[in-house]
């Protein structure tokens, strides 16, 4: 059955459905209505005519004229007075002939009321019963009127309709178009599902398509099965499922060396006694079983801390990278209550001397052995006070803290004149010969001398006082500006929190709107935890930037790769893989595994592997044998 075909069909079921019961719903309805009227008219006219008939004689020729009147000025099917011994003194019956309304009508939909009663008094004496019922005939006729209107109203309602629908089906077919858009989005690397439409000609197409992209999806999730849990047996500590001493490391060397967070941040480390004495004074399987709290309750320590990381360094020491504190004390504060409150009071009669907590700050290009011999030191000192002490200290170089109105000022300021700038680092091939594109990293001008702070020293106090938006759109037009004078493609990073805000998005595309050649080489990426964390609105944004002809990315990927699968279908241009997998990647096998898989599947579904934080070019040729399509980085000019 044609397209055209099912429309009219569905509309005439439709309209002749509605018509049924709106008829029936407003048929009985009137009906009630006219039936309370006609019975309340009868009982009052009743009432009237035996009052005025009580207060006259009661010469039968009188109460006949009376009676003739009153049925001569009314509509009455009949008035009857009756005595006291069932004798009829006076009767008056009407001829009535349907005005319009036919007899099925009339017989489908009957108008039953009672006829209206009085008594004719004579003095003290009853003098008989008056008995009428007016007539019913106009109101089958006001029935039949309004159930012809309605059926008008929807004869012309579902006629409009159908025209209608017949116009828009010749011009948009929906079911095909369902299948023409699922194509588009394979093609886009979004594996999208779509119902199965009634036509045959396109429901064996529909289902052989479905069933492609059921297989898609399942081997692509199965596949980041597997390589989670090869990424957590590689870089997780198997007792307290913290980071493994490597992999931490490799997150603390991003921290002091990398662009990701701010010039500064605190090192923790909390050691525990001995394990050997633990496993002595406890058994092992306790001694883990406390391991495993300390280790749950580190981990947790960094919710809603963007960059915090706990990890294992050895037996029972374990430490803490707080980007987010913004001063030592502060971070070893926090640490300490978090520990006190859930695992001191659960093993403090077992191991009552449980811990010593150490916190140091550090700075930008600090050296990562001369950082931790510090925090040794300030653990020796934390030990020293006794049992379950902490000791904190201080940079002396590191700044005062602005107030937040500081900041607010600062930052709208350097919006509104002109201070923000853009850094650009090449993302090269990965055999070096060419570039991909440039990255614009953001840096803020904060006085005269043109001294610049990275992203990560303003970027989470913007987001703390809601300036992301502004701030992103003025990084978007310097990269158009730039890209209207120069050649190459350029990337630039979008806020976790900016992404989630309907006006910018709003803003974003209009901006783009204007310049539909340069998006082609415009590139946006988002921090992994940004994209999860506001994932829906990232969808959106995805897709409307991808239609304006732009690239989309995720930056800082691995982080989360147990939720990678929600990736499959947004078509995704390319991923940056996280630094601290790159890091000392010749001597990490557990890795080079992992991520040799990442790239196996990321290129099955078409998207771009690069590689950050990569420390020198020698490693190119690693990083291309295991899958990765370019690479950036320190080692990278």
């Amino acid at each position: 059955m044609s397209l055209i075909k099912q429309l009219w069909i569905a509309i005439a079921m439709v309209m002749a459905i509605a018509f049924g019961g709106s008829m029936i719903v407003s048929v009985l309805s009137a009906r009630h209505y006219l039936e309370q009227q006609l019975q309340v008219k009868n009982i009052d006219n009743a009432t009237a005519l035996a009052l005025s008939l009580s207060q006259l004689p009661k010469d039968p020729v009188m109460v006949e004229l009376q009676v003739a009147a009153q049925f001569d000025a009314g509509h009455y099917r009949f008035i009857r007075i009756v005595s006291p011994t069932g004798k009829t003194l006076v009767e008056r019956i009407g001829v009535s002939k349907l005005l319009g309304a036919p007899e099925w009508f009339v017989a489908l939909f009957p108008i039953r009321t009672s006829p209206g009663q009085a008594l004719i008094q004579d003095g003290w004496i009853q003098y008989g019963t008056l008995t009428l019922a007016s007539q019913d005939i106009y109101a089958y006729q006001s029935l039949w009127d309004g159930t012809i209107e309605l059926l008008l109203w929807f004869v012309l309602g579902g006629a409009a309709t159908g025209v209608v629908g017949t116009l828009l089906m010749r011009s948009i077919t929906r079911p095909l178009n369902d299948v023409v858009g699922q194509a588009q989005a394979i093609a886009e690397r979004r594996f999208l599902s779509i119902p199965e439409p009634r036509t045959p000609e396109l429901k064996s197409v529909a289902r052989a398509m479905n069933e492609m992209v059921g297989r898609l999806k399942t081997m692509f999730n199965e596949e980041a099965a597997r390589l989670e849990a090869l990424r957590q047996k590689v870089n997780r500590d198997a007792v307290t499922g913290l980071s493994g001493r490597e992999y931490f490391l490799s997150h603390l060397r991003e921290a002091l060396q990398g662009d990701q967070f701010g010039s500064s941040g605190t090192l923790v480390m909390v050691r525990l006694p001995d394990l050997n004495e633990l496993n002595t004074r406890l058994g092992r399987q306790q001694a883990d079983a406390l391991l495993k709290d300390v280790g749950t309750e580190l981990y947790n320590s960094g919710n809603g801390r963007v960059g915090q990381r706990a990890g294992r360094i050895k037996g029972a020491e374990f430490a803490i990278v707080c980007p987010t504190f913004e001063t030592a004390a502060a971070a070893a504060r926090d640490i300490h209550e978090k520990l006190t409150q859930t695992v001191l009071s659960k093993w403090s009669d077992q191991v009552p001397d449980l811990f010593h907590i150490s916190a140091v700050r550090y700075h930008h290009e600090q050296n990562m052995g001369e950082l931790l011999a510090h925090a040794d030191e300030a653990l020796a000192q934390a030990a020293s006070k006794g049992p379950n002490s902490w000791h904190a200290v201080e940079d002396k170089l590191t700044k005062a803290a602005l107030p937040a109105e500081q900041w607010r000022t600062l930052l709208t300021e350097a919006v509104a004149g002109g201070r923000l700038a853009l850094s650009f680092y090449p993302v090269i091939s990965n055999d070096g010969a060419s570039a991909l594109h440039q990255e614009g990293v953001l840096r803020l001008q904060v006085d005269a001398q043109g001294t610049l702070l990275t992203a990560g020293d303003f970027m989470p106090m913007a987001a703390q006082l809601n300036l992301t938006a502004p701030i992103d759109l003025g990084v978007v037009k310097l990269a158009i500006e730039h890209l209207r004078t120069s050649a190459g493609d350029i990337a630039v990073n979008l806020s976790a929190e900016t992404i989630g805000d309907f006006h910018f998005r709003n803003e974003l595309t209009q901006l783009l709107k204007a310049y539909p050649e340069i998006c082609k080489r415009l590139l946006f990426e988002v921090p992994e935890y940004g994209v999860f964390r506001q994932f829906e609105a990232f969808r959106e944004l995805a897709r409307n930037l991808k239609q304006l002809g732009c690239r989309v990315g995720v930056e800082y990927f691995g982080q989360r790769f147990a939720d990678s699968d929600k990736l499959a279908d947004l078509g995704l241009d390319y991923i940056k893989v996280h630094p601290s997998y790159i890091r000392g990647i010749s001597d990490n096998p557990g890795n080079q595994e992992f991520l040799k898989g990442l790239c196996k599947v990321a290129h099955a579904i078409g998207i771009t592997v690069v590689a950050l934080g990569v420390q020198s070019k020698d490693d190119l040729p690693l990083l291309a044998s295991l899958g990765f399509d370019g690479a950036t980085g320190p080692g990278i000019k």
